[in-house]
């Protein structure tokens, strides 16, 4: 009998734990409800947290065993659970918070679902699902719209910390975040750096919800908020235009409309400012893989490699100038290409 291979049963393993969805699922469905907003004070029996969410005790407390075996949760006593380490992060209060993070989204999960599609076809599985595009989904679905900028609110807080840190903003004048939701983004950097001014633009249905955000960070009075498409034309005037983790939503095409758009509003000593993941070779690990997919699934766009920003950006009439790395977002500062005269003046 041949001998059993060194190590294959823990490779099996590490494949079923890489291949499972139950976790993640289960993850999304007690931020839902808010579990562990109800375990700030200490354990608490699975009845009492069921009563205080809405849940189904018995269901609740298979959920919680599953997660517990996960380090997200610990069973203190029988039927009893506390928060770990991994379970302060779903707290609401938690100054990094991943509650809204990962929103159970029946549309989503509808479009991964058919994911064999996308591989199949190239095309995004949302559209073939859903028979419209993601965003224009959202904007005829208003509730799931506001979980969406919720998601994006959780995942600014971690870029945030990483990209305000690495960058020079302070002197950047007047910001025009383009496709900007809600204005989160754009609020912190303005709340951080009271010299700065900003325009908010995006399509109508988001750009209303932005001076609610405004007022809130204190900084609406530094804030103009317009709508509009980016494929029309942006808000000209701005010192800086800013696109985050837009253009992995566009094929290159698309992509040169937005850029040639921006271009067309910036002055010649202008800037544009590029916050993306940006693709790298080899087999480490890197979140731009994993949104990679996440493009492809929901919007069919590509994230891209520098040299496919640099392309890009030459063809929109912009010169890369620098690159910084983050641990998130890299962040790209692009200037208008000066065009070179020939030696003999023409």
């Amino acid at each position: 009998m041949a001998a059993k291979q060194p190590g294959v049963v823990e490779s099996i393993l590490r494949v079923q734990e890489l291949a499972d969805y139950i976790v993640p699922f289960a993850i999304r469905a007690v931020c839902d409800l808010g579990v562990a907003d109800h375990l700030v004070d200490g354990p608490r029996p699975v009845e009492e947290l069921a009563e205080a969410t809405g849940a189904h005790a018995p269901s609740l407390l298979r959920t919680l065993r599953a997660l517990a075996c996960k380090s997200i949760f610990v069973e203190v006593e029988p039927g009893s659970f506390a928060l770990t380490p991994l379970a302060e992060l779903l707290r609401s209060d938690h100054p990094l918070s991943l509650r809204d993070a990962y929103p159970l989204l029946p549309a989503d999960v509808s479009a991964w679902a058919h994911f064999h599609h996308t591989v199949e076809t190239g095309e995004a599985a949302f559209d073939h699902v859903h028979g419209r595009r993601y965003y224009d989904y959202l904007a005829e679905h208003p509730d799931e719209s506001r979980r969406f900028d919720g998601s994006v609110h959780a995942q600014n807080r971690l870029v945030l910390r990483t990209v305000l840190s690495a960058y020079d903003w302070g002197g950047l004048g007047t910001i025009v975040d383009v496709a900007g939701g809600d204005g989160a983004f754009l609020a912190r950097l303005l709340a951080r750096h009271p010299s700065l001014r900003g325009v908010l633009f995006d399509l109508p249905h988001v750009a209303a919800r932005a001076p609610a955000v405004l007022e809130r960070a204190g900084v609406a009075d530094r804030c103009e908020v317009v709508s509009g498409s980016f494929f029309d034309g942006v808000p000209e005037g701005g010192d800086t235009y800013l696109l985050k983790t837009i253009l992995h939503d566009w094929d290159d095409e698309a992509a040169q409309t937005i850029l040639a758009n921006v271009r067309a509003g910036l002055g010649p000593d202008g800037r544009l400012i590029l916050l993306e993941a940006l693709l790298e070779q080899g087999d480490d690990f890197h979140v731009g893989k994993l949104l990679d997919l996440h493009s492809l699934v929901t919007v069919g766009g590509p994230d891209r490699s520098r040299e496919d920003f640099e392309r890009l950006l030459s063809r929109a009439g912009f010169e890369l100038a620098g690159v910084t790395s983050t641990a998130t977002l890299a962040i790209m500062e692009a200037k208008p290409r000066r065009e070179r005269r020939l030696l003999n003046g023409r």
